[in-house]
């Protein structure tokens, strides 16, 4: 059955597909939990750094700035991530997962491993304690975390693996009793997004396995930083189109739906995400421009790859801005730009999706920004980069989730959403909030002022903010961070009272209309994930084997390394 006829809207998928609701609305429940930490960790670094009310020491600031990365950037993400891949594979290949036991074993996994990385890191409140994990979101050396938060980290990603095995064998089962059909859209999205992580984590999981998770039980004395930390950016960039990917998703296969059309091209579609696979892991050196360990060779080549990455993002933002409009003009819409008057802007789920999309866009320039290596030193570890991050991951992927939500609650429980209005007014309020928010951090790091730092100010020396004063950026990033927070908590309030309505009684239309330009008009080609992993690992070859062979052979596997932080510093920070 293909992507398109998998469900017809006569029931449910919690009806259809029960247990597999269960597994899918478990993992929300999961990324929900991490959101709604993380969003408290982050109003109190917010009015912390802007000094408008201090909830905790400076010395804490730190272990609140790593909870709030890791809940955020890696549990409320992969678990939204996974919930929904596994909701895609089953709709669109039209069948239940193999083994609901597996399925459950990877998730408790995963949620094991958040635990575990999660008491490692709130340890640190607790004088008495002997364990933290004040390590930030970029666990490299220097900085040394208790055992249980890598071995956290590194049950985490097993689950994920796992999750990925899950999906595998179903499309293995699928594609035996479809023989010669094509891959449907969503379950190849879900495949190649997959592939990518398999590569991207073998950078992570030989970081904190081989080097990371023996330093801190004491079985070898010393690592090279420089080493642990090109390995965690050979994960840390692909892992934020890992986030971005089941967002993409959603823009591709329910966005269109919701503006009243169809997706414009199928095809272009997998282009898509063939280009991800093959483009986002070799990439990860141009988060280490000032790194003096790695030749300036190196960085350019890094540079030009990641400048090959805004391939993907312009067709994706041809190929959705073309699907909405098709919908606007099946709603009647006319004119150059007037069509967009009659989308569907009181819908949270098209609103909010769509809000991502034009934040991502903002997004996509301020990355360009960080990607080139002359401009990237003015802006290098400065408030630009959360700035520019917060557009990504903080809006273009959050915001996608919590729209979308909207849409894909009543399918998982068969209950509506509690308050429509309450949901519109949320996603628009974290619109705001960030654009208030970001704005201030991109502007604030123009004039130097860091980022990861509790006490931003230094002594005798007052920042230059222009035509407005770093008092404005202040009160900004105070009033944008507390405008998200609300926008959470309304979000939060309104899917838990949501659970609490009686079920519906009305039918609710899940179906996903055919693509105007479907499959069969895709190269055959595009299907064939071996050849594209094949050049995946060939290119990530090419990018990485020099770089890493000239870091070890000038500073040792284990150290101490060489031209990247002086003894002092790792002495003082370790």
């Amino acid at each position: 059955m293909s992507d398109q006829d998998a469900l017809t809207g006569e029931r449910l998928f919690v009806d259809r597909f029960p247990e597999e609701a269960r597994i899918v609305r478990a993992a929300l429940w999961s990324s929900f939990v991490a959101l709604g930490i993380g969003a408290l960790g982050g109003i109190i670094q917010a009015l912390h750094r802007t000094n408008y009310f201090r909830f905790i020491d400076s010395a804490d600031y730190y272990t609140v700035l790593t909870l709030h990365g890791v809940l955020l950037v890696i549990s409320f993400t992969i678990f939204f991530l996974v919930g929904v891949f596994t909701w895609a594979m089953v709709r669109s290949l039209d069948r239940p997962v193999i083994d609901t036991r597996f399925t459950w074993t990877w998730y408790l996994l995963m949620v094991a491993g958040t635990a575990m990385a999660g008491i490692a890191i709130l340890a640190g409140f607790v004088d008495s304690i002997p364990m933290s994990a004040d390590v930030l979101f970029t666990f490299y050396a220097p900085l040394q975390a208790h055992p249980l938060f890598y071995a956290g980290l590194a049950v985490f990603i097993i689950g994920t693996w796992l999750a990925g095995f899950d999906w595998f064998r179903m499309w293995w089962q699928w594609r035996d009793e479809n023989e010669g059909e094509r891959i449907p859209l969503q379950a190849f999205m879900v495949l190649t997004s997959m592939l990518m992580w398999y590569i991207a984590t073998l950078g992570v999981a030989i970081e904190v396995v081989v080097f990371l998770l023996p330093w801190s039980l004491g079985l070898i004395e010393q690592v090279n930083p420089l080493l642990t930390r090109t390995l965690f950016w050979f994960f840390g960039h692909p892992v934020v189109y890992f986030w971005l990917m089941p967002a993409y998703l959603l823009w591709y296969t329910v966005l269109p739906k919701l503006s009243g059309g169809r997706l414009f091209s199928d095809p272009l579609a997998r282009v898509v995400f063939v280009l991800f696979l093959l483009l986002s892991t070799p990439v990860g050196i141009h988060h280490q421009y000032v790194d003096p360990g790695i030749a300036e060779g190196f960085k350019f080549i890094a540079m030009t790859n990641t400048m090959f990455l805004l391939l993907p993002s312009l067709l994706t933002a041809f190929t959705v801005v073309a699907s909405v409009e098709h919908g606007a003009r099946q709603r009647g819409g006319e004119g150059y730009l007037s069509w967009l008057g009659v989308l569907p802007w009181r819908d949270p789920a098209f609103t909010g999706m769509a809000l991502a999309g034009l934040m991502f866009a903002a997004g996509g320039f301020s990355g360009m920004v960080n990607a080139g290596m002359n401009i990237n030193y003015l802006i290098h570890n400065t408030l630009w980069v959360p700035g520019h991050f917060h557009l990504t991951v903080g809006t273009a992927v959050a915001l996608t989730f919590m729209a979308s939500t909207y849409w894909l609650l009543p399918q998982l429980t068969r209950r509506s959403v509690y308050s429509r209005r309450i949901g519109l007014f949320q996603v628009v309020l974290w619109f705001v909030g960030m654009t208030l928010m970001s704005n201030a951090m991109h502007r604030g790091g123009l004039i130097g002022i860091p980022r990861r730092t509790a006490e931003p100010q230094y002594s005798g020396f007052a920042f230059d903010a222009g035509f407005s004063t770093v008092g404005e950026l202040r009160f900004q990033i105070a009033i944008g961070g507390t405008l998200l927070f609300i926008s959470v908590v309304l979000f939060l309030g309104n899917v838990i009272v949501s659970l609490l309505e009686p079920p519906m009684e009305e039918a609710f239309d899940a179906t996903l209309p055919p693509a105007l330009s479907g499959p069969s008009d895709a190269p055959e080609v595009l299907d064939n994930l071996a050849l594209w992993t094949a050049i995946a690992v060939l290119l990530v070859i090419l990018a990485y084997v020099l770089p890493i062979g000239a870091i070890i052979s000038e500073g040792g596997l284990f150290g101490p390394g060489t031209g990247t932080y002086p003894a002092w510093i790792i002495e003082v920070i370790s």
